[in-house]
């Protein structure tokens, strides 16, 4: 009973002494969990960063400071941008271009998707500085490695809440994009039917493909050759054919074991003391933003499409061209079945998904030059 008594009268002292932050962020991490286990959401991902929410949230832990180890883990793989592009190799080797190949136009959509980003980015100017307004208008991308890597290369103070909403949202993705496709569509447009016709793609031209993209994309956006360059290298381990196994390594073991890490080490920058400000509200609203703006940007733009279109698209595709891959194609896919079940959607939707992954790439390379060239121009 003494034991019980002095562990709740340590408690009460930490929270008379401010100690509530700690308390608000084991909540978070808590609650982060609960998505992981409860929800299944994106589990691999949100599981460690809520368990590492928590322990880095101790008093006094041991698992941060100059000696820590998720300290040190933070500064081997992500202040280094190493985590985040060993992560594109493996989402590259998951990533089959097949659909997007046999239908070229969807990449259009994938572009039209990262709308959010670039308003985001202006509206986000006013409240931070142009590096922070820059980081955090890439949220929008929805990509996790992407928005870590600018917001590295940027410099922002803000990396926590901006890796922290960035792969919040992704997991929300099922949550946050259905009210806003269903607000800009009507059930006759939702119910539009666009049946697939697929085309024998050469394996000559999957492997050009990932290598014309790569040189394409560090001539547009030079700053995005890093990322591109991964993705791509991954897409080419598994297109090439003599790589099976060192694919499949990619495509589970490396995926899997680099987002555990990722995780858990995003968790080493949310203390307390940096994470609850009120900064990271704004962040995380202005996040929200460009998820939102970039779903009905893909979704308008079809709409728009459609006016000079006789053969209708169904608009819902255009929400997929975000780079939550591949849960946003299968959000619109179910969408499309629960209003017409025998409407498949998916090869269109998934098309669009893996052309958004590479437009938010490139979009991420034209936010870093941006702001370089802003940077420049002010200095």
């Amino acid at each position: 009973m003494e034991n019980l008594k002095f562990l709740v009268d340590g408690i009460m002292a930490l929270l008379e002494n401010g100690g509530w932050k700690y308390l608000v962020m084991w909540l978070i991490g808590g609650l982060l969990i609960f998505l992981a286990i409860k929800k299944e959401m994106e589990p691999t991902l949100l599981l460690p960063l809520g368990f590492g929410t928590i322990l880095v949230n101790i008093p006094f832990s041991g698992a941060i400071g100059a000696e820590g180890p998720l300290t040190t883990l933070f500064g081997a793989g992500i202040a280094n941008e190493l985590f985040p592009l060993i992560l594109f190799i493996g989402i590259g080797a998951m990533i089959d271009f097949g659909p997007v190949l046999a239908n070229p136009k969807l990449m259009i959509f994938g572009a039209a998707a990262q709308f959010g980003i670039f308003f985001t980015f202006c509206l986000a100017s006013l409240f931070f500085d142009l590096p922070d307004a820059a980081s955090i208008g890439i949220i929008g991308a929805a990509d996790g490695p992407t928005a870590i890597v600018v917001a590295q290369k940027l410099g922002s103070k803000y990396l926590p809440a901006i890796m922290v909403a960035a792969y919040s949202y992704m997991a929300l993705v099922p949550i946050i994009q259905p009210p806003v496709i269903k607000l800009l569509t009507t059930k006759k447009e939702r119910m539009i039917r666009m049946p697939y016709e697929g085309k024998n793609i050469s394996k000559t031209t999957r492997i050009l493909f990932p290598i014309i993209i790569t040189v394409i994309a560090g001539l547009v956006a030079p700053a995005s050759v890093a990322l591109v360059g991964f993705l791509m290298f991954g897409n080419l381990i598994r297109e090439c054919g003599v790589l099976d196994s060192l694919s499949e390594t990619a495509q589970k073991v490396l995926a899997n074991l680099v987002t555990i890490f990722l995780g858990i080490t995003i968790a080493s920058q949310m203390e307390a003391s940096k994470f609850l400000v009120p900064e990271t509200l704004l962040i995380l609203g202005l996040g929200l933003f460009a998820f939102i703006f970039d779903t009905a940007g893909g979704v308008l733009f079809a709409k728009f499409l459609n006016l000079f279109l006789k053969k209708k698209m169904n608009p819902m595709i255009g929400a997929a061209g975000i780079s939550a891959f591949p849960m946003s194609g299968r959000v619109v896919h179910k969408m499309g079945l629960k209003e017409d079940p025998q409407n498949f959607l998916l090869m269109h939707s998934i098309g669009v998904n893996v052309s958004g992954q590479i437009a938010s790439v490139i979009a991420g390379g034209l936010i870093l030059a941006i702001a370089g060239s802003f940077a420049g121009f002010m200095g």
